[in-house]
């Protein structure tokens, strides 16, 4: 049987478009399934959750260089509505005033303590000695910069109590910055596709990794998964995997609203999206290389998803470079490009595309009353993030094939619009 190659290309094609089009409806019928399963019994964020006892929380929050937000995270964690908490700031050597404002900080709140590292050795370190100061059985973990809603704490802990084997949960971020282009579009992105990402993947089975600004964890699981490990780049991935591969299950509580900054440049995005995508990466590298022990088998939808992604995002490239070159003179191909997406498939995908904004949009609306003013941004912001993942992705695996896991992996201060 010989090989027709315009029959290649053209599969070739339609899977470009085919690939985005499944997952669209894939997270569409996911949040739906959520919502009719979970959501829609739920209370609201401005509600509290009924409970029997408060259990006692401690709420972590790992600090380098954070002068410029760090006074109003924990002004915003003062005005928590919980009976029994304390705040735990670890700052990780830093090299501005972030130390002296906790002292200062430290005077003002009862509730807050310091624990200040000499040396930057890297968030993961920095939450790791945040838990071991404490004696509470539930944490949260913030980042620096991020700002809590007054009940959000309660529904954290309401959701890791809700059975035993919870170990994780990870909250609702919302984008504080929002006057510019880049931070309209990533309202659009956290409300059209974050959000129900983690709808989907809390009903269907595992979830890829929990929100880092915003999470919380059973110390119990914390304990046994060994924490987090201080070699992968992203914590959160990290340890969302250990968790799940040890047994535990991750839940995805959208009452838990956090307020955060995200960054407002081109160059500050893409720093963001490349760190976040080397890091699921090498993450994924790792547990492929561990092989399938114990529970790890229950990623292997996860993984499998990752990879075809991979595969969509190198064909999509290689398809818009093909195209490109034949469109120069003095080019001749040995088979025909119609463009890297059809026309009519193009429509289609823009229906889906603005389909999925008005779902997401639908659901979200419980949580941010003001989110139709975006509407524009949600309908076409789907496009931006399938080409924005696509060159991510392929940079981040080739970094992390290349460069490989350091042996501590420190940070640096991010991009965050202020």
């Amino acid at each position: 049987m010989t090989l027709d190659l315009q029959q290649i290309v053209t599969e070739l094609q339609r899977f470009i478009w085919l690939y985005p089009f499944v997952m669209g409806w894939f997270w569409i019928t996911g949040g739906i399934l959520y919502w009719l399963l979970r959501e829609r019994s739920a209370g609201r964020p401005s509600e509290v959750p009924e409970m029997k006892e408060w259990p006692r929380a401690a709420v972590i929050v790992p600090c380098f260089n954070e002068e410029e937000t760090i006074a109003d995270t924990i002004g915003a964690l003062s005005q928590l509505d919980y009976p029994d908490f304390e705040v735990i700031a670890v700052n990780d050597g830093s090299s501005d005033k972030t130390a002296y404002l906790l002292e200062l900080l430290q005077q003002q709140y009862e509730f807050l303590r310091v624990v200040n590292l000499v040396h930057n050795r890297g968030k993961a370190l920095a939450m790791r000695a945040g838990v071991a100061a404490t004696d509470a059985e539930y944490v949260i973990c913030i980042d620096g910069d991020a700002l809590l809603e007054h009940n959000a704490l309660s529904w954290l802990v309401y959701s890791l109590t809700l059975r035993p084997n919870i170990g994780g949960v990870t909250g609702n971020p919302r984008i504080r910055n929002r006057r510019t282009l880049l931070g309209r579009l990533q309202v659009g992105e956290f409300s059209s596709i974050i959000g129900l990402i983690k709808r989907t993947q809390s009903v269907y089975g595992r979830v890829f990794t929990v929100s880092g600004v915003v999470c919380g964890f059973r110390k119990r699981a914390l304990h046994e998964v060994g924490y987090w490990g201080m070699d992968m780049l992203t914590d959160d991935i990290d340890i969302t995997w250990r968790l799940q591969e040890g047994g535990w299950r991750i839940r995805y509580e959208p009452n838990a609203i956090c307020w955060i900054l995200m960054p407002e440049t081109l160059r500050g995005l893409w720093s963001q999206r490349l760190r976040w995508a080397q890091g699921g990466a090498e993450v994924i590298l790792k547990r492929l290389a561990e092989g399938t022990k114990g529970r790890s088998w229950r990623m292997l939808p996860i993984v499998a998803d990752y990879f075809i992604s991979i595969i969509w995002a190198h064909i999509t490239i290689a398809i818009f470079a093909l195209w490109l070159i034949s469109l120069l003179p003095f080019v001749s191909l040995p088979f025909q490009l119609h463009g890297p997406i059809p026309s009519h498939w193009g429509l289609i995908l823009a229906a889906t595309f603005f389909i999925q904004s008005f779902v997401s949009m639908t659901l979200e609306h419980r949580y941010e009353r003001r989110l139709f003013r975006f509407l524009g941004w949600l309908i076409w912001y789907p496009t931006a993030h399938w080409m924005l993942s696509m060159l991510t992705s392929i940079v981040g695996l080739y970094r992390a094939l290349i460069f490989g896991r350091k042996k501590h992996a420190t940070w640096v201060s991010p991009d965050r619009g202020v």
